[in-house]
Order: structure tokens, then sequence, then C-alpha cells
């Protein structure tokens, strides 16, 4: 996985050189990065399914005895699978959108892989630090893509109005993450809040629900909703993919990851987290679905791929 981000760092960079020297074409070619990533869940797929989450790990400041972990299990698969898949698809299409003459197309090929890469770090990653780096990575990428008309005042408004929002509900995460890493029995690896969650104190419960806000913002429920429909300012391909099949469905991703670590899951039927992700990938499926259905119209507000 770290290869495949280091791919979308390099396509990024290169992306604007592609595209003002070659023209609008490139977009299908800058698909290939995220086209791999879904290429190399698809590889690992008889892992996965078997139970058997494909792991990576590596040194990060080892005096810190700090690591960045990549973990690949059956709900993580889907997600790498419809982010890599779908932005590929939206790549390939952006060289039909734009004019042969509209400027800026280099700035958004490399924001939109940037983001398509930061996107795929925050569902692969195990660490709930890394996951909030890639999430405000995500959400800074995001207003370069909302506001990439930049000379209409209502295209600046409404990127404006969206990093607030999710910049908001990111800072009150970042305090969950610290809450439940530091509880007794608490730790940064999502892994083992699934499997050994803290005992639920009461400041475990407030880091849960600091972390819940900032899913609901991300995902633009009630009442952080009214930021979604305004950001449809943003080019169609932008809409298709940050709000309908990626950015919108981090709060999913989020609440699927440590919903079998909460005490209900734990007296649940027992069932593993690994046994509950193919219920959760049917319910981000149906999300994805009805997201990508409502911003295929142009009348109708992409809130309801949300909601």
């Amino acid at each position: 996985m770290l290869q495949i981000l280091l791919l979308h760092v390099a396509a990024a960079l290169v992306a604007p050189l592609l595209l003002n020297r070659w023209g609008r074409r490139m977009f299908a070619v800058l698909g290939l990065a995220p086209a791999s990533a879904a290429v190399w869940a698809l590889t690992h797929t008889s892992e996965v399914m078997a139970g058997n989450p494909v792991v990576e790990t590596y040194r990060w400041v080892p005096e810190l005895d700090l690591e960045i972990t990549f973990r690949l299990d059956t709900l993580s698969w889907f997600m790498v699978l419809i982010v890599g898949a779908v932005g590929a698809l939206v790549l390939a299409y952006c060289a039909w959108y734009f004019a042969a003459a509209a400027s800026g197309k280099g700035r958004f090929g490399g924001v939109f892989v940037a983001f398509a890469g930061a996107m795929l770090g925050l569902v692969a990653t195990d660490s709930t630090l890394m996951l909030y780096l890639f999430w405000e990575l995500t959400t800074v990428f995001s207003y370069l893509l909302i506001g990439h008309y930049s000379d209409r005042k209502v295209s600046r408004r409404a990127a404006m109005q969206a990093i607030i929002v999710t910049t908001f509900g990111g800072l009150a995460m970042l305090g969950g993450i610290i809450v439940l890493g530091q509880v007794e029995g608490g730790s940064y690896s999502l892994h083992e809040l699934v499997t050994a969650p803290p005992a639920m104190t009461t400041l475990t419960s407030v880091g849960i629900i600091c972390v819940l806000v900032g899913a609901v913002s991300k995902s633009a429920l009630i009442p952080f909703h009214f930021w979604l429909p305004a950001a449809m300012a943003a080019p169609t391909p932008v809409s298709a993919y940050l709000h309908a099949a990626a950015m919108v469905k981090a709060g999913v991703y989020l609440v699927a990851r440590l919903a079998p670590g909460s005490p209900r899951g734990r007296r649940g039927s027992g069932r593993s987290s690994s046994s509950r992700a193919p219920r959760c990938c049917s319910a981000a499926t149906a999300r994805c679905g009805s997201g990508t259905s409502s911003s295929s119209s142009p009348t109708a507000p992409s809130a309801s791929s949300a909601c």
C-alpha cells in the first residue's frame, strides 16, 4: 500500500506537466494510479475473504516507537476497491468532460489524484493518528476541488463553507482519538480498539462522541448537512467522486470500522469484526449507489447521498 500511495504522490506531481503538454486525454493515464489500488486489492481477495488480513508495517520514528501500519481486512478491502475503481473511472470521464482549451486542467488533475491517494490511505491505515492525517488531507484537497472555478463567487463560498465545517469536525475527531488512545486500556490502533476496546467510562464516552462528530460532519448529516448541496458548484467529476463515492463515505467507513468495538457490538452475537464486515460493506454499497444516482442529476442535491 505504501508504494501505491507514493505512486499517487508522483502522479499528482507530474499531472500538471502531462495535462498542459499533452492535453485532457492524460486524465485517463492518471487514472492508472487509483486503478492500481483496485488491482492490488483484488490480488489479495482470497487472503482477505479467508480471514487473513494483509498487514504492512513500516518503522517511522524508531526513537519514539512510531510506526506506519496498513491493514487490509474485509472492510478496508471493499473501500479500497471502491475508491480505486471509481477514481479511475471518474478520471477517464474527465478526459471527455473538460474542453480541450479549458484552463486549470493541470491543477485539477494533480489535486484530484492527490485526493484519491489521501482517501486510500484513510481507509487502509490501522493508526488512528494516521487516519486523522489522511482525513485532513482529504479536507484540504476537497476544498481545492470544490473551489476549482475560483473566478466564481459561488464556488469560493461553497469551498470555504465545506472546509470550515469539515475542519471543525476533524478537530473534534482528533480530540476523540487522543482520548481513546490515552484512557486506560486505550490504543491508537484501530484493530486494537475493536478487538480489545477500553472500558466504557465517562471519558471514553466523550471520546466516542467526539469521533462521531467528525464522522457526521464529513458525511454531511444533520446538523452539518448544509455544506454538501452548495458544494455541487464544483465540476461534475468532483461531485461524482468526492460527494457520491469517496469523501462523504469517510464518515460511514469510520463508524463501520469502530462499530464492532462498541459496547452494543460486544454484547451482540459474539461474532468478530470480520464477520460483521460484509454487512457493513452491504450498507456502504447501498449508500454509494444512492449517492451516485443523486449526483447524476443536476437538480438533485447530493446531500441525499449522505442521509
